[in-house]
Order: C-alpha cells, then sequence, then structure tokens
C-alpha cells in the first residue's frame, strides 16, 4: 500500500534527515517542501504491520523528527 509521511523537522537537521529516509527502500518519493511542513514522503510498505514497523524501527530513530502525519492512500 502507498502511504504519505508529512513532517516537521527540528531546525537545522533537515538535511540529515532527508539523507537517512531517502536510504530507505521502503521510500519511493521523498520532498523538501515549504510550509506547515518539512518534508513529504511517499513510502510502499505491505500493509499496517509493516507500516507499524517503519513508524517504529525508521522514523522514531532517526533525531530531528518532531511531528509525523501519516496518511495512508486509498483508491475509489
Amino acid at each position: 500500500m502507498d502511504v504519505f509521511i508529512l513532517l516537521v523537522i527540528h531546525p537545522g537537521r533537515e538535511e540529515e534527515v532527508y539523507r537517512k529516509l531517502k536510504e530507505r527502500p521502503e521510500v519511493k518519493e521523498i520532498y523538501k517542501v515549504y510550509g506547515d511542513y518539512d518534508i513529504i514522503l511517499r513510502i510502499s510498505v505491505d500493509g499496517i504491520k509493516a507500516l507499524d514497523e517503519f513508524h517504529d524501527s525508521v522514523l522514531r530513530k532517526i533525531p530531528g523528527i518532531e511531528i509525523s502525519e501519516t496518511l495512508i492512500a486509498s483508491s475509489y
């Protein structure tokens, strides 16, 4: 399934977080953006368990990520 994750990064850590996430095989697209969020990424995972694993083992282990918002993509 495709998932979009919006991140707020601690000031000054944006480049470090971007580089670490870009290396991950789950990350299919990643962008630095202006506005309320600093980084938006699209990941592809095999289900909710894999998404939980990504959140717990990847996002929560990267210093500098302050807030994340996860949007699960759906088709009509």
